[in-house]
C-alpha cells in the first residue's frame, strides 16, 4: 500500500473541504456516507483545483497517488464509468500493462491483492472495497452510492512483476440523479461512530513529520482489544481537498509482534505533501465489525478541538465481509 504518510505505530464535479464520521454495517467493508504514491520522490505541480482549495504553491516533494489514470506503464481501465445513485451496481475495472494486456498477477499486501477506494468529490461519501478478480484480470465489486455527483475511484496495488512498485491509479466515476450540493462540517477533533468515540490529537504539517494520535473509546472506556483488520489494528486514508490526492498509510507494527498494542491509541507520524485541507478516514475493527471514523484537518492547524462530529451509522452490503 502507499506510504506517502509515514507511520510509526499504527490514511465530476466539486472541490470541497470536509468533515464528520460515520459507521458501517456488521461484517462489511467500511462505509462513510453523508449525514446518515509512489515510494520515490517526485515533483508534482499542483492542479488549479488544488491551488484554489489549499494554496498548494510550488512543487510537492512528498509523493501522492491517485491523480493519474496511467503511471509506470500501468493503466486503470474503468469499465463502469457511470452508475445511478441509489442503485446497487457491480463496479468493474481492469489494470492493463504497457502493452494493453490485463494484469493477472499481483503482490499480496495487507491480505489483499488490490484495495479499492471510492470517494465523492465533496468527500462526504467514502467506500473502502475489496473486489474480486476473475481469471481474465477483470475486477468487480458491488457498490451503492447514495447521492448523485462526481466520484473518484482509486486502485491501490503492486504488480507481481519483478521490480514493480506500489501504485495508486485514479479514474473518475459519475453517479446520475438529482444533485443537491451540501456543506461540510467544520474540523473537529472527535468523531462518534456507532457508539464509539475516536479522538484525534496532534497537527498535520506540510513537508514536516508530525504525530497524529487516534484514541478509541466506547461508553467512556478505552478500547484495548482492537482486532486485526487486513493484518493491522488500523488503516488510514487521507484525501486532499480539491484534487483528491490520495495517501494510504498503515502501521509500522503488526499484531503479535510483541510491541504493538491493540489500542486504545493508534499513532502516526505523518507528513502532508502540501498545505490545505485534508480528510482522514480511519478504519478500525472491534467486536467483529469494521468501522470508519472521519476527520477534517488543515495542514498546519492543530486538530484537537472540543466539538465532536457525529453521524448516523449506515448499514450496507457493499463490498465483502471481513
Amino acid at each position: 500500500m502507499n506510504t506517502g504518510l509515514k507511520i510509526t505505530a499504527f490514511a465530476a464535479a466539486l472541490a470541497a473541504t470536509f468533515g464528520t464520521a460515520y459507521g458501517v454495517g456488521q461484517g462489511l467493508d467500511p462505509v462513510v456516507a453523508d449525514r446518515a504514491p509512489a515510494h520515490d520522490e517526485r515533483h508534482t505541480p499542483p492542479s488549479p483545483a488544488a491551488e484554489e482549495a489549499g494554496g498548494h504553491a510550488g512543487h510537492e516533494t512528498v509523493p501522492v497517488g491517485g491523480l493519474q489514470i496511467s503511471e509506470n506503464g500501468y493503466t486503470l481501465d474503468l469499465k463502469t464509468p457511470h452508475v445511478t445513485a441509489g442503485d446497487r451496481t457491480d463496479l468493474r475495472f481492469t489494470v492493463r500493462d504497457d502493452k494493453g494486456r490485463p494484469v493477472t498477477e499481483y503482490r499480496r499486501e495487507h491480505d489483499k491483492e488490490l484495495h479499492l477506494i471510492v470517494a465523492s468529490r465533496d468527500l462526504l461519501t467514502y467506500r473502502h472495497l475489496h473486489p474480486t478478480r476473475a481469471a481474465d484480470g477483470t475486477w468487480a465489486a458491488p457498490v451503492e452510492l447514495p447521492r448523485a455527483g462526481g466520484y473518484r475511484v482509486f486502485a491501490d496495488f503492486t504488480p507481481a512483476k519483478k521490480g514493480a512498485r506500489n501504485l495508486t491509479l485514479g479514474a473518475d466515476l459519475a453517479a446520475s440523479g438529482p444533485y443537491r450540493p451540501q456543506d461540510l462540517p467544520k474540523p473537529a477533533g472527535t468523531a462518534r461512530v456507532d457508539g464509539y468515540e475516536v479522538k484525534l490529537t496532534g497537527s498535520l504539517r506540510p513537508g514536516t513529520a508530525s504525530e497524529l494520535r487516534l484514541t478509541v473509546s466506547r461508553d467512556g472506556k478505552p478500547v484495548t482489544d482492537l482486532q486485526p483488520y487486513l493484518g493491522a489494528y488500523g488503516h488510514l486514508v487521507a484525501l486532499r481537498s480539491g484534487d483528491l490526492a490520495y495517501l494510504h498509510v498503515h502501521p509500522g507494527g503488526e499484531p503479535g509482534d510483541g510491541s504493538t498494542e491493540p489500542g486504545p491509541d493508534v499513532s502516526f507520524t505523518a507528513t502532508a505533501p502540501s498545505s490545505g485541507g485534508y480528510r482522514l478516514f480511519l478504519d478500525f475493527k472491534h467486536d467483529g465489525v469494521v468501522r470508519t471514523a472521519a476527520f477534517t484537518v488543515r495542514a498546519g492547524a492543530v486538530t484537537d478541538t472540543p466539538a465532536p462530529e457525529t453521524g448516523t451509522p449506515e448499514h450496507s452490503d457493499d463490498g465483502h465481509g471481513h
